[in-house]
Parts: structure tokens; C-alpha cells; sequence
């Protein structure tokens, strides 16, 4: 039986121990995540009739909308490179997947409350089973995306192989991103109830559903906006285009893995304080 000795001292006194204790929690509690993944994926689809066409549908009406905005002239969404319904429906579910990831950490914590303050376990085995779901759902919703561009008779070639490098990524920034706001998120239900209401605004700040302005404000803050290069650089592997921002692409992913490596540590700092508050 492992023996662990707690103390009143905090773990940032021995940085590295307590990294090397993170890492062991992390593999730990893997098998723990795996289960917790499956029971989650059970779940959600348990009591729904459309079940994982969820994953497309409300992708499509948005698609949808953004088409009968655009023909009927009442809003005019610019020149895109590819036809205007794969740039919006692609675009569209691209963001699905960085927002789904984004809520995925505070979900998992949030849904888990009960037991964390009465069974000891890796605390990081939520954080990780957070991630596996947000692969799952990406990958179902690429399947519907390369199967509906295949109907559509839109072929990306061998581009279409580095699609998955630029979803991981998007799952790993909205994970970074949705840690940050996990122990606010623990303690106040209005940051879960409010993140998809500010994600939709910030939406218009990204080209998902119109293209990049030649010239003028809106176009300096789509393209300095950091999730600019994720979403361009996916959709434009999944269509075949050349990357336009695959430098910022790459910056952007290493910046993401060292934010991602912070917030799990101030994530493990931060959970004894934040089970105390919850249980007082």
C-alpha cells in the first residue's frame, strides 16, 4: 500500500518533487480517466433519439443561418477561398471542437464535486479524462466534416493527413484555456453558464464564419487574435488550401504546451484549497 505523508507545508517549496508527483498522478490515474470517458460518453447519448448526430446538427443550423445571411445580402461575408458553405460549416465546426474542449475542465471538476472531498484519488485523472472526451467528440465531428466535403465533391488531398495534428491542437489550447478558469469555475456556476455566451461573441472575432478583411480594425484583430492561426491552419489543411499561418501556427502550439504545463500545476496547487472552501 503506497504511503503518503501530508504536511502544512505548500508543494512549490520542492518544485521539482512535486512536479515528478504530478507526472506520477498523471499515468496513475489514467485508467481512472479512461472510465470516467466512457461513463461520460455512455451518458450523454444514453437518453438522446439522434444520439451522436447531435455532433452535426447544431453545427449544420448555424451553417445553415450564415448561408441565408450571405445569399439574401442582408450580411455580406467577404471572398473566401473555397466555396462559402465548406468555409462556414468547416469553420463552424472547428469551433465547436475549441469550445467543447474549453468547457470540458470545469465540466469534469464541476460534475465530479461530490467526490472529490470523500475519496482520495489523482486530481489530474479529471483533467486528462477531460481531454479524452474532447478527442472523442473532435474526431466524430472530423469524420462528419471529411464525409460531408466528400458529398459535396471537395477532395483536400494528402493535407487532409495533417487535419488531426491541427484538431489535437485545438483541443490542447481550449483545455489550457478551460483550466484556467477551472477554480473560478469550482466555486462560481456562473463562469460555466457564461463561457458559451462569451465564446459566441468572440466568435466575430475569429474567421469562422467570414473571411480575414484586407484592410481596416477588424481585419488587424483577426489576424492578431491567437486563435486565428489554429482555425486557419486546420481548415485549411482539411480543404487542401496552403496554410497562410503556419508559422504562428507552431508559435502558438509551443506557447499552448508550456501555458498547458503551468495551469496543471497551479490546477494541483490550487484543489486542497478549493475542496476546504467547498466542504466548509
Amino acid at each position: 500500500m503506497e504511503r503518503r505523508v501530508y504536511t502544512p507545508h505548500s508543494n512549490i517549496r520542492k518544485p521539482w518533487v512535486m512536479v515528478r508527483e504530478m507526472a506520477i498522478d498523471i499515468r496513475k490515474g489514467n485508467d481512472l480517466a479512461k472510465r470516467l470517458t466512457i461513463r461520460d460518453i455512455k451518458a450523454l447519448y444514453r437518453q438522446s433519439f439522434l444520439g451522436i448526430l447531435w455532433a452535426f446538427i447544431l453545427p449544420l443550423a448555424n451553417t445553415l443561418v450564415w448561408i441565408f445571411l450571405n445569399n439574401s445580402g442582408i450580411v455580406s461575408m467577404g471572398e473566401t477561398a473555397i466555396p462559402y458553405p465548406i468555409y462556414v460549416f468547416s469553420g463552424t465546426m472547428i469551433w465547436a471542437i475549441f469550445m467543447e474542449s474549453m468547457q470540458a475542465p470545469i465540466e469534469k471538476t464541476t460534475q465530479n464535486k461530490s467526490i472529490l472531498a470523500k475519496v482520495n484519488f489523482p486530481r489530474e485523472a479529471l483533467i486528462v479524462a477531460g481531454i479524452y472526451q474532447g478527442l472523442f467528440n473532435a474526431g466524430v465531428k472530423a469524420v462528419i466534416l471529411i464525409v460531408a466535403l466528400a458529398i459535396m465533391g471537395y477532395f483536400s488531398g494528402w493535407s487532409l493527413l495533417l487535419f488531426p495534428i491541427g484538431v489535437i491542437s485545438l483541443v490542447l489550447a481550449g483545455t489550457a484555456i478551460g483550466l484556467m478558469l477551472t477554480p473560478l469555475g469550482m466555486l462560481y456556476t456562473d463562469i460555466s453558464k457564461a463561457i458559451p455566451l462569451v465564446m459566441q461573441f468572440l466568435m466575430f472575432f475569429t474567421p469562422v464564419v467570414y473571411a480575414i478583411p484586407e484592410e481596416g480594425l477588424s481585419g488587424e484583430i483577426l489576424r492578431n487574435n491567437p486563435v486565428t492561426p489554429l482555425i486557419m491552419t486546420t481548415r485549411d489543411w482539411l480543404t487542401g488550401m496552403e496554410p497562410e499561418f503556419l508559422n504562428s501556427f507552431i508559435w502558438i502550439n509551443l506557447i499552448v504546451l508550456v501555458l498547458l504545463a503551468l495551469v496543471m500545476i497551479a490546477y494541483r496547487l490550487a484543489m486542497p484549497i478549493l475542496i476546504e472552501r467547498m466542504n466548509a
